[in-house]
């Protein structure tokens, strides 16, 4: 690694060499030194979800901050693994890029980007059912090198669908991979019945006395409305994002008609609360 500055040095290959500066054992950051590739993970989540609301909030300054933050985890990353000898930047570069070409036949015939150019006729729902074929293969050529390790048995469709995934992305992603087997409701209006079904089953749990029941019950619900999204081509994520900032509006409104009456919310009936909520709605909040 090297210390000089080069006015010819890439952006990318200067951050490559910081990197490796802040892991040198002698002169690096005591913090930056002791970090795991796991370690890392609770890290790269919140950087994750910082870039999202940057974008949410269209704040374009701060999207380009975060991303930077984002990507210094992937070369974080690929620095700790090149040190223990596991894998490089350069390979992470390589392995995207292969699987981009690879994965867009349509526009890389035979998987070479020397072909670009020469691009079939194919619509975005072709793109899907291909990109999944295509996924699909590459599983099958890992597990027979032996490269994936997961809960379920490597002959499994869904066996390398992360657990560490946020529950209403993984329930979207398990539907979505069933459903290239075929196992999947053909119409949405069945779909809307088995939401209803499990609603139904809700409330009879709910009759009942057993948590472990309704615990079960709820779930299958929530489940079922992330299929209902699916269906629907509605993001899950963004939907409840959206529901989450509505309820936070109409809520800010509540407090603030309260505040201005010279009342404090506890004072108010749960009633005269939903009053102000209604009129929040019709507002357009």
């Amino acid at each position: 690694m090297s210390t000089q500055t080069d006015d010819k040095v890439t952006a990318t290959e200067k951050l490559l060499n910081v990197v490796a500066l802040l892991r040198d054992k002698k002169h690096g950051c005591p913090w930056d030194i002791e970090q795991t590739l796991k370690s890392l993970t609770a890290c790269t989540l919140e950087e994750v979800y910082e870039v999202v609301d940057a974008i949410e909030n269209d704040d374009m300054v701060q999207v380009e901050d975060e991303l930077g933050d984002l990507l210094f985890q992937v070369v974080f990353y690929a620095q700790i693994a090149e040190e223990e000898g596991l894998f490089s930047f350069a390979g992470v570069v390589t392995a995207i890029t292969d699987k981009l070409i690879r994965r867009h036949p349509h526009v890389f015939p035979a998987g070479k980007l020397e072909n670009f150019g020469n691009k079939s006729r194919i619509n975005a729902q072709q793109v899907v059912v291909n990109w999944e074929a295509i996924k699909q293969a590459e599983r099958d050529e890992k597990i027979a090198k032996g490269g994936i390790k997961h809960l379920y048995q490597s002959s499994s469709v869904l066996h390398d669908i992360p657990l560490a995934l946020p529950a209403l992305e993984r329930a979207k992603k398990l539907q979505k991979r069933a459903a290239s087997t075929g196992f999947d409701w053909p119409e949405l209006a069945l779909v809307l019945d088995k939401l209803k079904e499990e609603i139904v089953e809700l409330e009879l749990a709910l009759s009942g006395d057993s948590e472990s029941a309704i615990h079960h019950e709820l779930g299958d619900v929530l489940f079922s409305a992330v299929n209902m999204a699916r269906h629907c081509k509605i993001e899950p994520e963004n939907a409840l994002r959206d529901a989450n900032k509505r309820f936070e509006r109409r809520f800010n409104y509540i407090e603030q008609i309260v505040e201005e009456s010279g009342k404090r919310l506890s004072e108010l009936t749960l009633a005269q609360m939903d009053q102000l909520w209604d009129k929040a709605k019709q507002s357009g909040l």
